[in-house]
Formats: C-alpha cells, structure tokens, sequence
C-alpha cells in the first residue's frame, strides 16, 4: 500500500531551467514607447524597425589615399599617368578621361569612368613640370573601391525591434540621417530591502554597530545592477521587519512602477512578512530552485489600487531575491536580468555560456546546479575562488564570471566547463 505524501512535505525543488521559462512567460513587453534624441539611446532598446531610406555610402568611393584610374590603362608598373583632377571628400568628381588619372583621397567619390584606385604609397611623382605619376603596380578593377550600399541598401531594415542599442548601433543610425529614435520606455521598478538587522552605510560607524547588525551591500549592487538593465529606480530604502509596514510599501510601490523587486523576507520565519504581504495584495509563487547559491526566488504580482488611474486593476510583478549577497547577485543575473529585457522586448535575453578548461578540482558534487565564481588565468584556463559560500561577496568582486556547473558533477583539473562572463551578463 502506497503511503500518501504528509501535507507538510516541501514540494521537489525546481530547475532553474523551468523557474526561466515560468518568469519569462509571464514577462509581457511593456507597450509604452518614447522618442529619444539618437546621442541618448545608448542601451535601449528599439520600439520599431529601423529602415534604411538612402544607401550607405550613397556613391562609390575610395576606401584610400592615392590615384583613381581605369584599371585597363596600366599595361605594365611604372606607367606614367596624366593627373587631370584632385578630388576630396565631400566634393563633387569630374568624369575621368581615358588614360588619365584623379589624385583622390579616403571617401572621395570615384569620377565616373574610374573602376579602381592605387594608394599613394604604390606611386611616384613625376618630376618636371608634367603633372603626372609613375603607377608602380598593375591595379586590379575595384581595387580600394567602396561599392555604393555595400553597407546599407535602401529599404532595409538595419535594426530590428527588439534590438538593445550600442554605440555601434547609434553609428549606424545616424549614418542613415535618424536624429531621434523610438524606444522602449525603461521599466520602472522600486527597489527595497527588509531586515531590522541592516543597517546603511554613513549612517552607523563600524565601531558602533550593534551585535548581529550588517550594512545593507545588497541595495547597492541591485541599484546599479538595475540602471545597467535600463530601468528607472525608486529607492525605498529599508523597510522594517513589520507586517503594516510591508503593506503599506507594496501598495505604494504597485502603484506606479512595473516591477517591485525586494531582496531578503521570502522565507517562512516569524519576521519574513514579505510573502504574507504579497499574498494578501495579490498573488506569489514561492519557488524553492534548484540551484546554488540562490535556492529561495520568489514571484508574484501585487494589485494596483482603484484609484490608480489608467492602471486600476492591473497587477504589477514582483520579485523576491534571496537575502545573502551572492545568491540575490547570482540570482539577478540569470532570472531577474532576462525578465528586465523580455519586459523591453528583447527577444533572445539568454546569456551565452563558452567552454573552457578547468585549472581547479571539485571532488564533492552538490544535489543542485552549481554556480561557480572563478576567474581566467593568463593559461587560458579559469581558477576557482577559494571560498564558494553565499555570503562571501569577495568571491564576486574577484570573480570575472561563473561556470555553471550540472547538478551531481565533480571536476578535475583540465575538465571542459561552461563559463558564463560577467561582462556578457554585465553589459
């Protein structure tokens, strides 16, 4: 006879995997969009297609300093050339008479009848007074020519929407004319810790600070970790261990942002009021995931007030990130970050992991999916900080990324593993 499950076993821990695809489901892109002036939209990202309405370049040019000419009218190096013309970038070309050449330089339009350009250093001026030059090498046709929409064509899209703007990005728009570019308005989202115990920098000297307080890191790293992601943050500070106070700050923060984002309070203690709170204001899934660090993740969503406006009856998200600093940093990277994006209307938020070797062992595997915080050495190899625990911020400081380790997996010295960097995970 089988024995039926006691009602309070805990519910198996879930992939990290499945707890990405549940998130990410439930990450609808925000439909509010901004015109930006160009010179401002480093790092967001686009509302629309951008499509091209001119060719990039518009003419053919040359891509050096030197002689434009037809290549046919070099027999042999050596041969002198007539130069007819002088021709600048941003100046209009006379059309290039047979066996003659331009002396043209870098972005210059080529003359018509020209299908080629020797560079200055494969040439000799002619001395006397015959203005002319000594073609030293045999030119092939379209040497150092840059084609007419070898770049852009016209009509096509450059960028699609979705596209998270770099410098390059903006190069590129304003290359086609685009002062101002239409983007996806940034999440707002309010960020707040809980605990009695933390305590702000500046406000506490170490020497004075009470037994069992710590100073509040997480609040830092998150802030800037969410202005990196786009968003626009409200910082409402510490909010204290009491089940009033907690309301009173979800029901206010619901109201005007997108995501409510707190770290610390998601577990089932006596002063964890953060999980009752949001239960009672709107919904929260309690995911216990199967990784390390960075077990207790929660989401949810909190309702907006009647009288919110527009927003009445809306939810906004929210999500709870474990209390110790590298499990909430961890956990913000590879959950929290592809949520942000998938709200901008990112369509491939993932981040790419490579592989590399291993410069370290790992004789004990763990139940969970590993996150290890290790660092490439100049052997191409990665080194593993010494001490892996959750509340160990250094590890992450030293670290320039994590190997992902599966759950049930030991690791010797030169074993391939999966590196994930920081600076993909960062950008």
């Amino acid at each position: 006879m089988t024995t039926p499950p006691s009602p309070h076993q805990r519910p198996p821990l879930m992939s990290l995997d499945d707890a990405l695809v549940q998130l990410l489901s439930r990450a609808v892109a925000l439909k509010s969009c901004e015109t930006v002036a160009t010179f401002d939209a480093d790092g967001r990202v686009l509302a629309q297609d951008l499509v091209s309405a001119l060719q990039v370049p518009p003419d053919d040019n040359s891509s050096m300093d030197g002689y434009a000419l037809r290549a046919a009218d070099v027999s042999g190096p050596g041969q002198v050339l007539p130069v007819t013309q002088r021709i600048a970038a941003g100046h209009a070309a006379e059309p290039l008479e047979p066996g003659t050449c331009a002396r043209i330089f870098t972005g210059a339009p080529m003359p018509a009848g020209a299908d080629a350009v020797v560079m200055q250093e494969d040439t000799v001026e002619v001395g006397g007074n015959i203005h002319g030059v000594h073609i030293q090498v045999v030119p092939q046709p379209g040497q150092w020519v840059r084609r007419a929409g070898e770049d852009v064509l016209r009509g096509a899209v450059v960028l699609a929407r979705g596209a998270r703007l770099s410098p390059a990005s903006l190069g590129l728009a304003a290359s086609l004319g685009l002062a101002h570019l239409s983007v996806v308005a940034r999440p707002r989202v309010a960020l707040f810790s809980t605990g009695d115990e933390l305590v702000m920098p500046g406000e506490v000297l170490p020497e004075a600070m009470k037994p069992g307080a710590i100073y509040n890191s997480n609040r830092f790293f998150l802030r800037a970790l969410l202005r990196r992601m786009g968003c626009e943050v409200s910082d409402l500070g510490i909010v204290p261990d009491k089940r009033d106070a907690t309301l009173a700050a979800l029901k206010s923060a619901a109201d005007h942002h997108d995501l409510i984002l707190t770290s610390g309070g998601v577990s089932v203690g006596e002063e964890d009021h953060i999980k009752p709170a949001v239960q009672q204001l709107g919904s929260l899934n309690l995911w216990q995931i199967a990784m390390k660090p960075g077990k207790p993740f929660a989401y949810g969503s909190v309702r907006r007030d009647a009288g919110a406006g527009p927003a009445a009856g809306e939810h906004c998200h929210f999500i709870g990130l474990p209390g110790n600093p590298v499990s909430s940093f961890v956990t913000f990277l590879l959950l929290v970050r592809p949520f942000l994006l998938r709200l901008q209307g990112v369509d491939a938020p993932a981040p790419k992991a490579t592989t590399l070797p291993a410069h370290f062992t790992l004789a004990r595997a763990d139940k969970r999916r590993e996150f290890l915080r290790v660092r490439r050495n100049a052997s191409g190899g990665l080194d593993l900080f010494a001490n892996q625990s959750s509340g160990v911020l250094t590890s992450a400081v030293w670290a320039d990324g994590l190997v992902d380790n599966p759950a049930g997996t030991t690791i010797a010295h030169g074993d391939p593993v999966s590196f994930i960097s920081f600076a993909d995970l960062l950008a």
